[in-house]
């Protein structure tokens, strides 16, 4: 025969508790322990008690605070745009309920394909990357399936086979304006300065100069571009000035693919007792502290950093609510900012 009334103590025997354990719990006491009071008043709901007949799980039990976890193989620095990004998208998540959890991908574990140690999946609602620019260890990301977005990814990433959400800054037509300004002052023999299969934002870059030198009618020229690969920039304190003295003729202006590179490309030049921009002009891309700080200042392209935090928590934070959602590849717009490096028309 159907028990017609629930009872406090059927609540307890359900979950193997106290009667007085349940009956605080339903009463709101504090001095029992949330997860707790959670499980009898879920228990509640589900047997129809008293006041519990008619009402959904989720309308009174307070949700648990989620996690987002960052994943990044060089935790950025005050200098890096990633810096200020990262505060705009901890300050978004914070304010939707969201703590933001730092994982540091190290080497070792790229190469073996494992997770950071101190990463559960199972507590874990969205993960963002930043410098994370391994293909395979992308994969293995987003293997996990849960929602995620990339800040910048691997050249080798066919976007359309990325499980994920992908934004990045503008790279391509700022770069393509850059260097068709430096033409239409009359620069024709420009080098390019980065490793443009280092991660995807630098090869659009690459590409934006690539695009501005052809509808010139001017031709790429190696010769006069340093493209090794991307750890050699910082193999040495003074590689930078081997690569100039490599020239058979150097460039009459440098279109760099960051601000550090730049910054680089100018300490060497003054080694060779050469004026910029009068002798060679430089341009950078970042916009960073460096930028204003060196002399000349350097002309740069400004990214809009806290407003791409923002908007990297606000992708991530839609595909939590709707995991079917469409991927989506989001540029943010940049400017050129022209500063001393280069001449003024």
């Amino acid at each position: 025969m159907k028990k017609e009334k629930v009872t406090i103590q059927d609540i307890a025997d359900a979950l193997g508790i106290s009667r007085n354990t349940a009956s605080k719990a339903i009463n709101g006491s504090e001095s029992i322990p949330v997860d707790t009071r959670n499980k009898v008043i879920k228990k509640a709901i589900e047997l129809k008690y008293k006041q519990f007949a008619y009402v959904e799980t989720d309308s009174i039990i307070p949700k648990n605070q989620g996690n987002i976890a960052l994943f990044t193989c060089n935790l950025p620095n005050s200098s890096h745009f990633g810096s200020f990004l990262i505060s705009g998208l901890e300050k978004r998540i914070s304010a939707e309920g969201y703590n933001l959890s730092i994982h540091i991908v190290r080497e070792n574990e790229t190469q073996a394909g494992t997770l950071p140690n101190n990463f559960e999946a199972s507590k874990v609602d969205g993960i963002i990357c930043i410098e994370m620019f391994d293909p395979q260890y992308s994969e293995l990301v987003t293997s996990l399936g849960l929602p995620t977005i990339f800040i910048d990814c691997s050249v080798d990433i066919f976007c359309p086979d990325l499980k994920a959400d992908l934004l990045l800054m503008e790279n391509e037509h700022s770069v393509y304006f850059v260097t068709k300004s430096l033409i239409d002052r009359g620069f024709a023999r420009i080098g390019f300065a980065g490793d443009y299969k280092h991660c995807k934002s630098f090869n659009e870059r690459w590409v934006g100069y690539n695009r501005a030198l052809i509808e010139a009618g001017l031709s790429v020229d190696l010769s006069c571009c340093i493209v090794d690969q991307d750890r050699n920039f910082f193999s040495e304190s003074d590689w930078m000035d081997k690569q100039l003295e490599g020239m058979s003729a150097l460039p009459s202006a440098f279109v760099c693919a960051n601000d550090f590179i730049a910054v680089s490309v100018m300490k060497a030049l003054k080694n060779k007792n050469l004026k910029i921009p009068e002798d060679i002009a430089v341009f950078g891309f970042d916009n960073a502290p460096e930028s204003r700080i060196v002399e000349p200042h350097l002309s740069t392209v400004h990214i809009y950093n806290n407003e791409m935090g923002i908007t990297a928590a606000e992708m991530l934070l839609a595909r939590v609510k709707d995991p079917s959602r469409p991927y989506q590849i989001t540029h943010i717009r940049t400017e050129p900012i022209f500063r001393e490096s280069t001449p003024t028309l």
